[in-house]
């Protein structure tokens, strides 16, 4: 699976993104470990509470675990693979909070770590953690017999499709998937050998090259969104300058955002806003379709999870009676039966608790599968609306070529005009 973590700060924004059932159809707080908070958002304040001890500004180490879009994998196969990033980057028993996510069918875990050693009220450093994930990522793909992604192959396990929270919200905005704005860099980057050419194909996907305020190379939508390329396309900065050289020819970012403006008419800025709407009622049906589906799933979720606590209440009260009290009790333990009852409740709780982990593995497997035939509909409403963002963006490129091209020409009739005017020269 793709293991993606970050030393950061931000405890408050973190609980709220974490705990967000809004954009994901079921969310689980699994595990609170060394925190006296009872919630995620208290126990994520604590750790900022605890850092102010220290000089320490990024104070946790969020790290999330993402299983192939086509496979399903275990709560007790992401617990084993939290295990191991714990000890690959060394926060050993650190405080951590584990919650699971599902979204689209997909399943995926994240897992938050206090960097702060309470003993010593020093934060412990984490040397070379993306090399380190990067290995136990591929470990685990070889070890599921899971196919390895280009990235893990290529470039040390960075997909160029996966992409940070900054940029899904961005996408977010833009009411586009962002795997598929990626894609679209992506597509012009590879048929593309210099910056020309590069241009004109992130024009032809709505895309207008810019000058950054870094002196990188950023590129601008027709709402004038702001894209990094190296960011975009997931190489480095360097890559970028030896393949399409200084960006200084090109314009900068406010004066790009103000040409977008200025020749992109009010039509074709109505035809994207009717697509828009077109879209919203398309996808009305399957949203609400999704919301049901979401809302009987998790009554499902809460039924087991009820039945279960009730049966481990009831079990737990039968072996306990098992122990004898008063002088049998004392009698067994001279007799070493105490510990022979002992031993058996214990494999008996040890085998409720996996019988119990099964049953949720279960219903969550039959429910993705339920989501996953649903989700297949809404990725083709999906596609359909990118394909039409992608020909009203080939439109505007078209519109602002002519209308550049007619200011040209027009520019080249009046200097005609002056020279007729003014006479020969002597």
């Amino acid at each position: 699976m793709i293991l993606k973590g970050s030393q950061r700060s931000g405890a408050k924004n973190l609980s709220e993104h974490l705990m967000n059932d809004k954009d994901n159809d079921h969310v689980a707080l699994y595990e609170l470990r060394g925190f006296v908070g009872r919630d995620l958002h208290e126990a994520l304040a604590e750790a900022h509470a605890i850092s102010k001890g220290t000089k320490c500004q990024q104070y946790m180490f969020s790290l999330s675990f993402n299983p192939p879009k086509d496979q399903n994998a275990s709560e007790q196969a992401l617990l084993d693979a939290i295990e191991r990033a714990e000890k690959a980057v060394g926060l050993d028993n650190q405080p951590r909070a584990i919650v699971f996510h599902e979204k689209e069918g997909r399943r995926h875990a994240h897992v938050v770590w206090s960097r702060i050693d309470a003993s010593t009220m020093t934060a412990i450093n984490l040397p070379h953690f993306k090399n380190r994930l990067m290995t136990l990522s591929r470990e685990l793909y070889l070890e599921h017999g899971w196919e390895l992604p280009d990235g893990l192959r290529r470039d040390g396990g960075r997909s160029p499709l996966n992409f940070t929270l900054a940029e899904w919200q961005q996408a977010k905005r833009l009411k586009l998937d962002p795997r598929e704005i990626k894609q679209s860099f992506i597509e012009a980057w590879q048929h593309s050998d210099s910056a020309k050419a590069f241009q004109n194909a992130l024009e032809e996907r709505g895309y207008f090259l810019a000058k950054g305020d870094r002196r990188g190379f950023v590129a601008l939508n027709i709402e004038g969104e702001v894209f990094s390329v190296a960011r975009m396309v997931g190489v480095k900065t360097k890559e970028v300058k030896a393949k399409l050289g200084s960006p200084e020819p090109f314009d900068g970012v406010d004066d790009t955002r103000d040409r977008i403006q200025s020749k992109v008419s009010d039509k074709l800025h109505s035809f994207i806003d009717d697509v828009d709407r077109k879209h919203q009622q398309d996808f009305e049906p399957l949203k609400q379709q999704r919301q049901a589906m979401v809302n009987t799933h998790r009554d499902e979720r809460s039924k087991l999870k009820a039945g279960q606590r009730e049966r481990e209440q009831r079990e737990v009260a039968e072996r306990s009676l098992r122990l004898n009290k008063g002088l049998r009790g004392v009698w067994d333990k001279v007799t070493g039966q105490s510990s022979k009852v002992k031993g058996q409740n214990e494999r008996e709780a040890w085998d409720a608790a996996k019988r119990d982990q099964q049953q949720r593995d279960d219903l969550v497997k039959e429910q993705m599968g339920e989501r996953r035939k649903l989700q297949i509909q809404i990725e083709k409403l999906r596609r359909k609306h990118a394909q039409d963002h992608r020909l009203l963006a080939r439109e505007v490129s078209q519109s602002m070529r002519m209308a550049e091209q007619s200011e040209r020409m027009q520019a080249m009739e009046r200097q005609r005009e002056q020279s007729r005017y003014r006479g020969p020269s002597l």
